[in-house]
């Protein structure tokens, strides 16, 4: 059976990601005003839109087009295929790469074919975050990252410029403000802006001092205070709503990942005996 899924964010308006399994669409010739990144994930598809005319893709390619490339990408015959796609508005993506040191591929240029096993993993994974029920805080730095990381125009991966240094005083005033702020409350732009750095070089520069990105650290933060919640007796309901969580299953699943226990044993093991 044919599975269609399509992700969008009004938070994130210049990114939108599409998963199809088992697919027999078919596709006539079209361009898009955004960069797309395509993946095959199973099946096998022909494209045109890339030097060398019609190519065939196998499992685990990614198809990286242009904006304005007009291409096609069709399943073989009485084939089914399963894929991704995500589509990055231009202009953002093109200020992006500025922060970055990187070019952007002109428009209408030709698509370029992808065969590197790293790169289609990081694109899947990238994808999995997107379609999931992490913040937005979460999936615009795993966008802003996969798309720093990886100079498509080149090679793919990049290998990574020295990482920008974050005076101590700067790191203290990043740090207590994810502490005091809820994930609605925070974005890579304003936290950009109040280090005068780019996104992409906010990303590295705080993994280089701390161990982790913005948003690994909000939600070691948030798990610490909710142990002292828990500790304290309150109800699971409320902390997980006082700490910002979408849901209760969401800080369910945090806390036990950062933990190793759910938060309601954890509550129960801290309850005063009677």
């Amino acid at each position: 059976m044919s599975v269609d899924e399509l992700w969008r964010d009004p938070a994130l308006p210049f990114v939108e990601s599409r998963r199809a399994c088992h697919s027999r669409a078919c596709y006539k010739a079209h361009s898009h005003p955004t960069f797309s990144i395509g993946a095959v994930d199973a099946g096998y598809s022909r494209f045109t839109g890339a030097e060398g005319g019609q190519q065939r893709l196998t499992p685990g390619t990614l198809v990286l087009v242009p904006a304005q490339r007009v291409h096609a990408c069709n399943p073989e015959p009485g084939q089914a295929w399963s894929y991704q796609m995500l589509h990055v508005h231009a202009d953002w993506l093109a200020a992006l790469r500025l922060e970055a040191g990187l070019a952007c591929a002109a428009p209408g240029a030709p698509a370029r074919i992808s065969h590197c096993a790293q790169l289609y993993r990081q694109f899947c994974e990238l994808n999995d975050v997107l379609f999931s029920h992490a913040s937005t805080l979460e999936k615009e730095a795993a966008l802003v990252a996969f798309l720093g990381d990886n100079d498509f125009a080149e090679q793919p991966t990049l290998v990574a410029a020295p990482v920008p240094p974050l005076a101590p005083t700067t790191l203290r005033a990043l740090t207590h403000r994810i502490e005091l702020e809820g994930p609605g409350q925070l974005s890579l732009d304003e936290l950009a802006r109040q280090t005068g750095m780019g996104r992409y070089a906010l990303i590295r520069a705080f993994r280089a001092a701390t161990g982790l990105t913005p948003h690994a650290y909000l939600l070691n933060a948030r798990v610490n205070q909710g142990r002292q919640l828990l500790g304290q007796g309150q109800a699971l309901a409320d902390v997980a709503y006082r700490l910002g969580f979408a849901d209760q299953a969401h800080f369910q699943r945090v806390f036990k990942a950062h933990v190793g226990i759910t938060p309601g044993l954890y509550r129960q093991a801290h309850a005063p005996l009677q």
